[in-house]
């Protein structure tokens, strides 16, 4: 029998899921300590949820604190499910979820590489000081750039070197923070 054929009070009646998926932020404060990463990770993989973007570093040293920076995709419930299994992680101390307390800065980096000669290499540089991006390395036939900001700023500097000679991008992920005098 199809499920959407039981009656509601069915014990196999399951609902649809109705809540849209949302891009969320969480900056998880942890022990810097061996394997503290890859618990992490594992605890996304080994329930199917997706990380976009990971960033993790020594935040503290004096206290041997990092904080890592998960950019993910979920619905409403399975987010709070994420960051309830976050909070039970040992050495895990705290876990806030930016989006949610919307008050907060994100930055990414890139380096992007793009070879051209003549007119496209005048025409790389001219679109490279619109964005910011500075030179990092330069030949005769290509350039490094270092271009930070939003990710969307970061996405549309890639999409208009393209056509231009785009050879490569190396990405970050990116680093948040609240904003407000209160710390983590």
């Amino acid at each position: 029998m199809n499920a959407h054929l039981l009656p509601t009070g069915s014990p196999y009646f399951t609902a649809p899921e109705t809540e849209a998926p949302e891009r969320h932020t969480l900056s998880v404060l942890v022990d810097n300590e061996p394997g503290i990463l890859a618990r992490v990770v594992g605890l996304f993989s080994a329930r199917g949820y997706n990380i976009d973007s990971l960033t993790v570093s020594e935040t503290e040293h004096e206290k041997n604190l990092s904080r890592i920076t998960v950019v993910t995709v979920a619905t409403p419930k399975v987010l709070t499910q994420i960051k309830l299994q976050l909070d039970r992680l040992v050495p895990v101390h705290r876990v806030h979820d930016l989006t949610a307390e919307g008050k907060s800065l994100e930055r990414e980096l890139a380096l992007v590489k793009v070879a051209g000669e003549g007119d496209k290499r005048a025409e790389t540089l001219r679109l490279a000081d619109a964005f910011r991006a500075q030179v990092v390395d330069a030949t005769t036939d290509s350039f490094v750039f270092e271009v930070t900001g939003k990710s969307d700023k970061i996405d549309s500097f890639i999409a208009l070197m393209m056509p231009l000679g785009l050879v490569e991008v190396v990405r970050t992920g990116l680093a948040a923070i609240s904003r407000g005098p209160e710390g983590m």
